[in-house]
């Protein structure tokens, strides 16, 4: 099973772009990653269509399961 934690974050334009941590460190620290969210957002390093990074909206664990079957 996958596990990325998915940084969420408001644009100039009031819509939402996001960032993916693959395999974060569980459990996860929520003062950290509003600390590291904060960092983002006040360098403006990151940017989007919808402009840049201006707030912040949330963030979650989001967990993927792959089954592969074989069809030849």
């Amino acid at each position: 099973m996958a596990k990325t934690l998915e940084l969420i974050f408001v644009t100039q334009e009031g819509k939402t772009a996001s960032i993916s941590i693959e395999e974060p460190q569980e459990p996860v620290d929520v003062n950290a990653v509003k600390a590291a969210m904060d960092a983002i957002v006040a360098a403006n390093v990151f940017s989007s269509p919808s402009g840049d990074f201006v707030g912040k909206k949330g963030a979650r664990i989001v967990e993927r399961n792959v089954s592969e079957y074989e069809v030849i």
